[in-house]
């Protein structure tokens, strides 16, 4: 006890700390209260170490890069540039989709400047907006108006809130899906007001059923495309055509929640065709609505295009205020639909690069990896993500690296400047160049160096 006693008493106190010319230098590239509050966490766990009787350096030059390394820590941004070398293309947990090039200059041009986000140049009044990449919107899709708020779920919780409050919506049991975040559409559609009314079974549900359950009180017949999970062998939808035909004789509007939505033909990239955004609304639905951080390979947004009486009326709605995005958003948005516009889809927005980049490729890359710090190249398999294509791969190389504890290796990985995301399968740490950007294979072979 004695000797931990005298060890306790040679910290140096937080004063005389403060009077080091380094510790002044930190408080000039800091502040004077963060480097105190650096210094007492320091000396805090300093204490703790010699209560504990593990060994301590109690010198000024030993406490220094600690009272430094903790100020990085504290002034780290906790939003971190990371590498995906997981193989899932648009992972939610690491921030699905990356944007284009041009859709990074044009966020940081908005971000920097003063803009045109609600002021018609034209007049010199007031503008909205909401008509903010409607142009682009509408030729992409065929869609007379369009519409755009902050996330997928959003888009459908106004269309109800705005169309169907007090009133029934049908929709198939099949189609009855829980999202991410364990959101599930009943609930979505018991906040919004508006009564939901199950027809069919959870694998058969015919054109019949919705026909059987329209009453006077129906206000839409919505279908939910099955985005992250997969119905196989006894199973029957009605053709949404069927469905728009059905609800415009009754009076009723036709909703297409098509969850991801692509603006492509995944079917041309070797994957189960999707049904595309033009193709809904060319079958007739009044609104259909998608996310715009998936296959459209944008930022985070919900996008609803449609019949422009139908947009009009969600225009109008009070939520509609409260679900806008902003002029970030706005830009990068309209970059990336620049790119469908401009037919180079596959050339610039990531997503569909690393979906359409050719095996070997990525396999070329895999065996550089390889060369470079071990490791075998074996076939494996890519997955899309985001709740899109659910049970879709494409074929790809893998860098598998054999280790007696892959969880450690992956662990140390998530620990690099800047982080790597593996996977692990049948004991091995397994790297997959396709999600790895390809100025990003330095820094992954510094961390694998270090780590391995």
């Amino acid at each position: 006890m004695k000797a931990k006693g005298a060890l306790l008493r040679r910290l140096p106190s937080v004063d005389s700390l403060l009077a080091q010319a380094p510790i002044q230098a930190l408080i000039d590239s800091y502040s004077r209260d963060l480097v105190i509050h650096s210094i007492r966490q320091t000396m805090e766990l300093a204490r703790q170490a010699i209560i504990e009787s593990r060994p301590v350096d109690t010198e000024f030059r030993a406490l220094l890069p600690l009272i430094e390394e903790n100020l990085r820590e504290m002034t780290r941004p906790s939003l971190r540039p990371l590498i995906n070398a997981t193989g899932v293309i648009i992972h939610t947990n690491l921030g699905r989709a990356l944007l284009s090039v041009a859709a990074q200059h044009a966020l940081l041009t908005a971000a920097r400047s003063y803009n045109n986000l609600e002021y018609d140049l034209d007049s010199g009044k007031r503008g909205s907006r909401l008509t903010q990449a409607g142009q682009l919107l509408r030729e992409l899709t065929g869609a007379e108006d369009a519409l755009v708020v902050n996330n997928n779920a959003s888009a459908l919780i106004l269309i109800l809130s705005a169309l169907a409050k007090d009133a029934e919506v049908i929709i198939s049991r099949g189609q009855l899906i829980e999202i991410g975040g364990g959101f599930r559409i009943p609930d979505i559609m018991r906040e919004s007001g508006a009564h939901l009314v199950e027809v069919g079974t959870t694998n058969r549900t015919r054109i019949a059923d919705f026909a059987a359950a329209l009453s006077e009180r129906t206000a839409l017949l919505l279908r939910v495309h099955a985005s992250n999970f997969k119905q196989i062998g006894f199973v029957e939808q009605p053709p949404l055509g069927e469905l728009a035909a059905l609800a415009q004789a009754h009076g009723a509007l036709a909703v297409d929640d098509l969850g991801s939505g692509t603006l492509l033909d995944t079917a041309r990239f070797g994957l189960e065709r999707e049904p595309t955004i033009p193709e809904s609304v060319a079958a007739g639905a009044d609104l259909v609505c998608f996310s715009g951080d998936k296959l459209l390979g944008g930022p985070q947004a919900g996008i609803i295009v449609g019949r422009a009486e139908a947009i009009g009326r969600l225009r109008r709605h009070p939520l509609t205020r409260a679900l806008r995005v902003d002029k970030l958003t706005y830009a990068a948005l309209i970059a990336t639909l620049q790119h469908y516009r401009l037919d180079e889809a596959t050339a610039c927005i990531p997503v569909w690069q690393m979906i359409a980049c050719p095996l070997d490729a990525i396999r070329e890359r895999a065996r550089a990896w390889s060369a470079a710090v071990g490791g075998a190249v074996i076939a494996g398999e890519s997955t899309i993500g985001g709740g899109s294509l659910p049970g879709a791969t494409l074929p790809t190389a893998l860098l598998a690296l054999d280790c007696d504890a892959p969880d450690q290796l992956t662990a140390r990985l998530r620990r690099a400047d800047p982080p790597v995301i593996a996977r692990i399968a049948d004991g091995r740490a397994l790297l997959d160049p396709r999600t790895v950007l390809p100025e990003q294979d330095e820094p992954l072979l510094k961390a694998l160096q270090s780590s391995i």
